[in-house]
C-alpha cells in the first residue's frame, strides 16, 4: 500500500540561513560592544592638559633645597678636668681667638701648683748652698796653695845657703841634705795643691752645671704645671660665632671633653638632600647655580658623601666668587645642578601622568583631537620640566600630560571637548 509522502516547508532552509547570519551578527556586535566598553574610554578636556612632543636642547639638570652651613667648624674641648665655675659667653655669641669662654675649678691642680713651687724653690736654695760651699773650698785650696807657694820660696833659699855653705865646707853635710829635703818636701807640697785646685775646679763646674740643668728642668715642670692652671680657662682657638655650648655651671668636664664649637663665618657651604637616583651621577666638581636677591651665584659640589638614608644621599656645595649680602647660617637657598652637558633630544614636557605610567606609556592625541591612543615609549633623563624619550614618540605629536588615574586600564581614549 502506497502512502502519501508531504513534503516540508519550502521556506524552511532560507529560514534557517538568515537565523543563523542573524544570531553571528548578533555576536559580533556583542562582542565589539563589549570591546569597546572594556578598551575605550570616554572622557571630556576639563581638567585634562596636553603637552606638545618636541626636540631640541636637553639640559640634564635637578633643583633642589641647600641649607647655609659654616664651611669650617672648630671644636671647643677642656684641656684639663675641673668643675665649670662660670660661662663667659652664649651660644651664638661672636668670639676672638683667646677669648675665655668657660672657666674651671680643679683644687686638686691648684695643690700641685704649691707643691712644685716649693720643690723648685727648695731646690734653689740647695744649689746656692752649694755653690757657697763649693766656693769656699776653692779659696781655702787657694790660700793653702799661697802658704805652700812662700814655703817653697823660703825652703829654695835655705837649700841654697847650705850648698854654697857646703861647698866651702863651712856646714856639715847632714845640715846641707836637710835644708834639699825640705826644699823637695815644699815642692811636691806645692805642686799636689795645684793639681788638686785644677781637679777641684773641674768637679765643681760638672756638678754645678749637673745642678743646674736639674733646676732648669724644675723650673720648666713648674712653667708646665702653671700653664696647667691656665688650661683651667677654656678658650675660643679661632675667631668666629660660638655655635653651641653644652657645658653647664657646676658639670664636672673631663680633659679632652667637647664642650662646644665655633664656626669660623669666612667661608660657608651649602648642604643638600639629593635622590639616590642621581648617586652615581654627582661627583665633586659638578657646576650649578643659584638665585638670591635678584642676582646669581655660581655654585660646585665640594664633597658628596656615601651613605644613603631613607632614600637621599647628602652633598656639600660651595658658592664661587662672591657672596650674597646678608648670608646667615641656616639659610634655605633653591639650587640648579648641572648633571651634564645640554644636547639634542626629543622631549615631552613633564606631568602627573608619569605618577601612574612610570614614564613606560602615554596617550597620544589625534591630530582631530578627538581620540587618544595609549603608546608604550621609552625614556632617558630627566630634568625638572622634561622627559628625554629614546623610543615611541616623534616631534609633533601631542600626549595628555594630567593624571591618567581614571583610565589606566583603557587603550583608547575618546575626548568631548564639552566640559
Amino acid at each position: 500500500m502506497d502512502r502519501e509522502i508531504q513534503q516540508r516547508h519550502p521556506h524552511l532552509k532560507k529560514y534557517v540561513a538568515v537565523a543563523i547570519g542573524v544570531a553571528t551578527a548578533v555576536a559580533v556586535v556583542a562582542w565589539a560592544v563589549s570591546r569597546m566598553t572594556s578598551d575605550t574610554y570616554s572622557t571630556t578636556t576639563a581638567g585634562m592638559t596636553f603637552g606638545d612632543v618636541t626636540e631640541g636642547e636637553f639640559r640634564d639638570y635637578i633643583r633642589l633645597n641647600g641649607r647655609v652651613e659654616t664651611g669650617t667648624t672648630v671644636q671647643v674641648s677642656a684641656l684639663e678636668t675641673g668643675i665649670v665655675e662660670s660661662r663667659l659667653a652664649e651660644e651664638g655669641a661672636m668670639v676672638e681667638a683667646g677669648d675665655v669662654i668657660i672657666t674651671l675649678h680643679n683644687p686638686t691642680l691648684r695643690q700641685q701648683i704649691l707643691d712644685s713651687e716649693s720643690q723648685l724653690a727648695e731646690k734653689q736654695n740647695m744649689l746656692r748652698d752649694t755653690e757657697l760651699a763649693m766656693e769656699k773650698e776653692r779659696l781655702e785650696i787657694k790660700r793653702q796653695l799661697l802658704e805652700a807657694r812662700t814655703e817653697l820660696a823660703r825652703k829654695r833659699r835655705a837649700m841654697e845657703q847650705q850648698d854654697a855653705l857646703y861647698k866651702e865646707s863651712l856646714t856639715s853635710r847632714e845640715e846641707y841634705l836637710q835644708a834639699r829635703e825640705d826644699y823637695e818636701l815644699a815642692r811636691e807640697s806645692f805642686e799636689l795643691l795645684r793639681d788638686r785646685l785644677s781637679q777641684d775646679s773641674v768637679y765643681r763646674a760638672v756638678q754645678i752645671n749637673m745642678m743646674r740643668e736639674s733646676l732648669d728642668n724644675m723650673r720648666e715642670n713648674f712653667a708646665l704645671v702653671r700653664s696647667r692652671a691656665d688650661n683651667l680657662n677654656i678658650r675660643a682657638s679661632h675667631a668666629g660665632q660660638l655655635g653651641s655650648l653644652s657645658a653647664e655651671i657646676g658639670q664636672s668636664i673631663s680633659s679632652g671633653q667637647q664642650v662646644g664649637q665655633i664656626n669660623i663665618l669666612d667661608r660657608y657651604k651649602i648642604t643638600t638632600q639629593i635622590d639616590e637616583h642621581y648617586i652615581d651621577r654627582v661627583e665633586a666638581g659638578l657646576k650649578g647655580s643659584m638665585e638670591r636677591g635678584g642676582k646669581v651665584y655660581e655654585v660646585s659640589v665640594a664633597k658628596v658623601y656615601p651613605e644613603v638614608a631613607e632614600g637621599k644621599f647628602r652633598a656639600d656645595m660651595v658658592i664661587e666668587g662672591a657672596l650674597p649680602e646678608n648670608i646667615r647660617v641656616g639659610q634655605t637657598y633653591y639650587l640648579t645642578l648641572e648633571l651634564g652637558n645640554a644636547s639634542k633630544a626629543v622631549m615631552v614636557p613633564r606631568g602627573s601622568y608619569s605618577q601612574t605610567t612610570a614614564g613606560k606609556w602615554v596617550f597620544v592625541v589625534s591630530e582631530d583631537g578627538r581620540e587618544a591612543t595609549r603608546r608604550e615609549i621609552r625614556i632617558g633623563r630627566q630634568n625638572p620640566d622634561f622627559f628625554e624619550v629614546k623610543e615611541g614618540l616623534r616631534p609633533g605629536e601631542r600626549i595628555i600630560t594630567s593624571s591618567y588615574r581614571d583610565f589606566t586600564e583603557a587603550d583608547r581614549l575618546k575626548i568631548d571637548d564639552r566640559d
